[in-house]
């Protein structure tokens, strides 16, 4: 099983995703491209403002368990790439937090890997979200499907 590290510090930037996909086009056998970007909002909560979210995890067994899901999606769909990034760390609101890019040779598998994919991280990940307030208080994210 190959081991990947998915993690980044902070948002992730605008231009490492357009990098991501300048790099495909490279690659003649992908007729299909599916990319979801989590975004934080900006939500306004018992009247409280979220000014952003800082990002935590257990990354040793989030890795493992990509890892297999990597596995799984790949033997389910047939994809010929698949990309996940996520932010820890502070990612104020406006940021990317979430970057999932999948590639086929037909749309269709790219984007229901895409979306399954985007379910299981946000599900079976060890990676928990503080909302934090202008106010500076906080709270623990709750995924929300």
């Amino acid at each position: 099983m190959k081991k990947i590290y998915p993690f980044l510090d902070g948002a992730i930037p605008v231009e490492f995703i357009a990098k991501s996909i300048q790099s495909h086009t490279f690659k003649t056998d992908i007729g299909g491209h599916s990319i979801f970007l989590g975004q934080v909002r900006e939500d306004i909560i018992e009247g409280k403002e979220v000014e952003g979210i800082e990002f935590t995890s257990y990354q040793e067994m989030a890795i493992d368990k990509l890892s297999q899901i990597r596995e799984e999606t790949f033997k389910k769909y047939d994809l010929l790439c698949m990309h996940v990034y996520h932010s820890l760390g502070m990612v104020k609101t406006g940021g990317i937090c979430l970057f999932v890019f999948t590639s086929s040779k037909h749309r269709k598998p790219a984007m229901l890997a895409c979306d399954e994919l985007v379910e299981k991280v946000k599900k079976e990940l060890p990676i928990w979200g503080k909302e934090i307030f202008t106010d500076t208080s906080y709270q623990w994210k709750e995924n929300k499907l």
